[in-house]
């Protein structure tokens, strides 16, 4: 990608400004459309196609792609007539051309996509229209309103598409009830301290920054409102979840988009919705741009499906060539005009080392020396109408550690950070979560121990497992109850080619590692640190691990007992069975 020479006076960390990002939209916009269709439809990307089909999946490359136009035009600025090609396309698009928006179909997402980037570049797009062609345009995204999305953020989407038909005056009963609706689930999935729960349930992600809080915040911000989503109070913790190299915590779903782990921040940085200084958040922000930029998320000009460069297990059933392209809500930093702070404000970055605990979304980070751990003793992607069921195990959401510099092992590998019971050959997984929860140091939570379809649960069976944190330490607490006779625990730490110990301190009498050929996003084949033992009934299991460092002189075993005093032991803990 060719991009301006680095400033390194005004950013002196990354040496990026805002030509860089205005530089990098236009590349990434210039290599996509290459692929368009002769009417300008579609922009149909090379790759594996979804399971949408090919032509949701050049929908998409439209739709997703013209999301960065607009942020990039948004002033009207436009030298390379990008919104003449998008205009082209819609008109071509809405005639018949775009598939039809149905029940929790692909089209019903990139819909509002369509729509944000019509709200933004109004003037000099929807505004140039005839009547007819807006029409058309309408009855299209108006569909959105109309049929049913999937049970998450997914009713965010009619919102954004409500929301452009009110800013161009075409408003009514229909647009009011889609917003409203979406609000009041809204308020229902907050957990606190910031974080929005994905639908019912406890599934906590990217999803917060790039979805629940952007939407309904930015539209906030161009109508003029105030901003409810609590914002700034995700920007406390998201802000965290970044390493010193730039890169986003690989944790939950969707992990292709990339960049647009910046957005939250980018967003919050535009409207004024931060804790965070100016030149703090555009660190952030193109550092996390840079990141994959220079690790090969590029090729021949395309974003990959993967992280780096292409990874299938970081993928989900419903990614496509143009999947990747949802990185473009990042570029929502250039509404921020070249005279606003965060563009005129020397970069800064903040290599402090900080332990937050969130009890709402059950999750503790870690940050230090450069790297962003995050224990999950909360979030789950299990709906709650679901069973828990071995085979539906998602290595994205169940294991019990994420970091900026790892990634778990596929589910076809030995699962890392996780603790799994063998009971006459079926390896236990953890499905659901239930916080128990999280203060100071520490984050608590327990879980059925699912297997396979021969024996889906063993009765009385539980695992209660606590993470307790000091600088870069990390004692690991598992208590099984119930366990059967003939039970083999097994304790696994970090996937890397880092040092990476895992000690143990109570209970663990093995230590052997096992294979992950498939390796993860950051590292080929790769061997996991395991701790095992034989048990039986109720027993404490506890172990160090620290992911690279050495483990600390420390009374480990009297912090063990410490920890339980406040947490699995405390006679106030709230357990709910």
């Amino acid at each position: 990608m060719k991009l301006p020479d680095e400033d390194r006076v005004l950013s002196p960390h990354t040496g990026l400004t805002r030509a860089h990002w205005v530089a990098a939209a236009d590349e990434l916009l210039g290599s996509a459309w290459r692929y368009a269709s002769p009417d300008q439809a579609f922009l149909d990307l090379p790759g594996r196609p979804s399971r949408s089909g090919v032509r949701s999946d050049g929908l998409e490359g439209y739709a997703r792609t013209f999301l960065a136009a607009a942020f990039r035009t948004a002033r009207g600025d436009d030298p390379h007539n990008w919104l003449e090609r998008y205009a082209a396309g819609l008109v071509a698009g809405t005639a018949g051309e775009w598939p039809a928006i149905t029940d929790v179909g692909q089209p019903m997402v990139e819909s509002a996509s369509v729509a944000l980037g019509l709200r933004l570049t109004r003037p000099w797009l929807w505004d140039k229209l005839s009547g007819a062609q807006q029409d058309r345009a309408e009855s299209w995204l108006r569909e959105a309103l109309r049929h049913v999305p999937a049970a998450n953020n997914w009713y965010f989407f009619p919102y954004t598409v409500a929301s452009f038909l009110e800013s161009a005056g075409r408003g009514d009963d229909e647009t009011q009830r889609a917003k409203q609706r979406a609000m009041e689930l809204l308020e229902g999935w907050y957990r606190g301290d910031g974080w929005y729960s994905d639908g019912d349930g406890r599934a906590f992600d990217h999803y917060n920054g790039w979805a629940l809080h952007l939407y309904p915040a930015l539209d906030a911000f161009l109508d003029g409102r105030p901003i409810t989503t609590h914002l700034k109070e995700h920007l406390e913790s998201c802000h965290l979840l970044f390493g010193a190299d730039g890169a986003p915590i690989y944790f939950g779903r969707s992990l292709t988009y990339r960049f647009a782990a910046a957005s939250a921040v980018a967003l919050g940085a535009v409207t004024g919705e931060t804790p965070l200084r100016p030149g703090h958040s555009r660190h952030l922000i193109s550092n996390a741009l840079k990141y994959f930029l220079d690790r090969g998320a590029l090729t021949d000009g395309l974003l990959t499906l993967g992280w780096h460069g292409p990874h299938e297990a970081t993928l989900q059933h419903y990614s496509g060539p143009a999947s990747p392209y949802w990185a473009s809500k990042a570029f929502v930093c250039l509404l921020a005009g070249p005279d606003h702070p965060l563009w005129t404000e020397q970069e800064e970055r903040d290599d402090s080392d900080r332990t937050l605990a969130l009890p709402g979304p059950g999750l503790l980070i870690q940050k230090h020396n450069g790297v962003t751990r995050l224990h999950n003793h909360g979030s789950d992607h299990v709906r709650p109408f679901e069973g828990e069921y071995a085979t539906d195990d998602d290595p994205l959401y169940s294991r019990f550690a994420y970091s900026t510099a790892t990634g778990p092992t596929s589910k076809h590998n030995a699962p890392d950070n996780h603790i799994s019971l063998v009971i006459r050959g079926d390896r236990s997984v953890r499905r659901r979560i239930h916080p128990m929860g999280a203060r100071d140091n520490w984050a608590a939570s327990w879980h059925l121990p699912v297997f396979g379809a021969k024996q889906p649960m063993a009765p009385g069976l539980r695992i209660e497992s606590v993470t307790a944190v000091w600088d870069d330490q990390e004692l690991r607490i598992h208590r099984v109850i119930g366990a059967p006779p003939g039970t083999r625990a097994e304790l696994t730490g970090w996937a890397t080619q880092l040092p990476a110990p895992l000690v143990g301190v109570r209970g663990w009498t093995g230590v052997e590692r096992q294979a992950a050929p498939q390796g993860t996003a950051f590292t080929g084949a790769v061997s996991v640190p395991t701790l095992t033992a034989e048990i039986e009934g109720t027993v404490t299991l506890a172990a160090v691990a620290v992911l690279n460092g050495t483990v600390a002189e420390a009374d480990w075993e009297a912090r063990v007992d410490e920890v339980l005093r406040s947490t699995l032991d405390a006679p106030e803990r709230e357990v709910s069975g």
